[in-house]
């Protein structure tokens, strides 16, 4: 039985004995109306969507890319849980590429790895029937940086953060699918989110955005 199969297998097995304490809500305001206003965009084939949390949603993709047909499926706040009730809008997009990036929100709120990784496994499963031909480009977690204090819940993670990137390398290794590692692209010295980047600590600045694209198009992933 390949990898995946078994971490699947003992990922539900974990969840099914848990006492679901961890809080995996996703749906309010700015969630809603995000997703009412994707729904009701026309039906049109596109080249690249981008699907994630704030980090995805703060970024002005068809600018950065200008000759791609672009959606940004952004929603700050979002997480593994908001990802899977959404999904279905972008796969029936057919995009020849998705990348995707989540899991800090989940990480912040104490979600267990298995419970993040076993959502990981459902979006990629959803898409491979859904959209057979869409190619996923799996983004690792990006660093954060404790010195600045804006957002304690995500600071001071970076342990669980690598557990976290280390197990979707392995789902990609598995599943035939990119490994995109920006948390090597964005990290300092110390394994921290760079200054340069950031302005909280936790999203990226235009600095940020451009490392992002410089990164992408070094690596030919566009």
């Amino acid at each position: 039985m390949k990898y995946w199969m078994l971490m699947l297998l003992a990922i539900t097995s974990f969840v099914s004995k848990s006492q679901n304490t961890f809080d995996s809500s996703f749906r309010f305001y700015y969630y809603d109306q995000k997703l009412s206003m994707f729904e009701m965009m026309p039906d049109q084939d596109k080249e690249v969507v981008w699907m994630g949390d704030s980090i995805t949603d703060g970024a002005e993709w068809s600018e950065l890319f200008p000759g791609l047909r672009t959606l940004n499926r952004g929603i700050s706040s979002d997480n593994t849980f908001g990802m899977l009730y959404r999904i279905g809008e972008v796969a029936k997009r057919k995009p020849v590429k998705l990348f995707l990036l989540i899991g800090i929100n989940d990480i912040a709120r104490n979600i267990p790895n298995e419970v993040i990784l076993r959502n990981y496994v459902k979006l990629i499963d959803s898409i491979q029937i859904q959209s057979p031909n869409t190619k996923i480009l799996i983004q690792t977690i990006l660093p954060t940086n404790n010195v600045f204090t804006q957002f304690k819940n995500h600071q001071n993670k970076t342990e669980q953060i690598a557990e976290v990137n280390s197990s979707l390398k392995i789902i990609c290794q598995q599943r035939g699918l990119q490994l995109v590692d920006l948390f090597t692209a964005m990290s300092d010295a110390d394994g921290k989110l760079d200054k340069r980047y950031t302005n909280d600590g936790l999203h990226l600045n235009g600095a940020g955005y451009q490392r992002w694209k410089q990164f992408l198009l070094e690596n030919k992933f566009l």
